[in-house]
């Protein structure tokens, strides 16, 4: 019976293409191809991308890696108000360090500025 379609690459240059492959980890499917056609064989760029095995890549770090490996350079901030028992406002600022969850500048103040916040 008849397979229908295009017909697939012999064996022998799915071989080549997997050895080229792995032994030159850098190259792509389009240098595999333009190699290969300087030995006379015609194939598409899309069929060398076919038969090139698939590599592994190694698996990101998670979150959890991250923050431990920069939980010392992690702060947070906060900026809130409070209002006052005579209908003033009051703004206030925290900075918390993550890594030992201590507290690094705390202030408040009536009339914030953009000096006083950078302090």
């Amino acid at each position: 019976m008849r397979r229908l379609g295009r017909p697939g690459l012999d064996r022998e240059v799915v071989g080549l293409i997997r050895k080229m492959s792995q032994a030159n980890v850098i190259w792509g499917a389009p240098r595999i191809r333009n190699e290969l056609a300087k030995l006379g064989i015609e194939v598409a760029v899309s069929s060398v991308a076919k038969y090139m095995p698939r590599r592994l890549k190694p698996p990101s770090p998670t979150w959890r890696a991250f923050l431990e490996n920069h939980l010392k350079d992690v702060v947070a901030i906060d900026f809130f108000v409070v209002p006052t028992a005579t209908l003033g406002v009051l703004f206030g600022l925290v900075v918390l360090a993550h890594d030992r969850r201590r507290v690094v500048h705390f202030n408040a103040t009536a009339h914030p500025t953009a000096e006083w916040t950078a302090r």
